[in-house]
């Protein structure tokens, strides 16, 4: 485990609000594995130690599909969270405009979904049409041809799965995308959808009441 998997703060309890020793942790606590390869999971999609040979899926355009999908997901810590961190790495690679152009993606993306096409079958009765969704050419000029793709990639996993194919595939090579980046971004998004579902689990259970502790009858005593 890297230094930065032992000192840097659980993100799902972070984006949960749990803290040390309540009564979430303490659920946690009861899947430390599952907790723990959560943690190394966005550790090594988010903040990797280093980009592997060759990847041009730079830090700063991870944070910038994070905060796209999680403002597509409308859960307002999540989005919070990975837009300031997306305002902090875009900083450090000097690339202004593109916080405010991932916002305004997040607003003409919104969808409901999950839409698309099954093969003929029995679950063709649940084929739902939706919005096809392409990046604006105001902001396609600030995010440029890989990162638009990458967003346009992003919104078809989130709202149409059913609908991913080669050609969605080939989208992204022809915008410059290596094989390896594509797997990487297909597991950040995959990712990020878990991650988010997850905390709002975490903070449905957390409002909801504590189960009261019965005290056993007589009768269930002498059983």
């Amino acid at each position: 485990m890297t230094q930065a998997a032992n000192t840097a703060p659980d993100v799902i309890d972070l984006l949960a609000g749990i803290q040390p020793g309540d009564r979430l942790d303490t659920i946690r606590r009861h899947r430390l594995q599952a907790r723990t390869h959560a943690q190394q999971s966005h550790l090594a999609l988010l903040e990797p130690a280093q980009l592997l040979p060759g990847s041009r899926f730079t830090l700063a355009d991870r944070q910038a599909v994070a905060a796209f999908v999680a403002g597509l997901h409308q859960q307002p810590d999540a989005t919070a969270f990975y837009n300031a961190a997306l305002a902090s790495e875009g900083a450090r690679q000097a690339r202004p405009g593109v916080p405010q152009a991932i916002a305004a993606e997040v607003v003409r993306g919104a969808a409901n979904g999950p839409y698309g096409s099954y093969p003929p079958g029995p679950l063709s009765e649940e084929d739902q049409a939706g919005p096809a969704y392409t990046v604006g050419e105001v902001q396609r000029a600030v995010l440029g041809k890989p990162l638009s793709a990458a967003l346009e990639h992003a919104h078809l996993l989130t709202f149409h799965p059913r609908d991913a194919s080669p050609a969605a595939l080939q989208a992204l090579l022809d915008a410059g995308w290596g094989t390896t980046d594509i797997v990487t971004l297909s597991q950040l998004i995959a990712f990020l959808a878990f991650q988010i579902r997850v905390v709002a689990g975490l903070r449905a259970l957390a409002a909801a009441p504590v189960p009261r502790t019965t005290t056993p009858s007589s009768e269930e005593t002498q059983a």
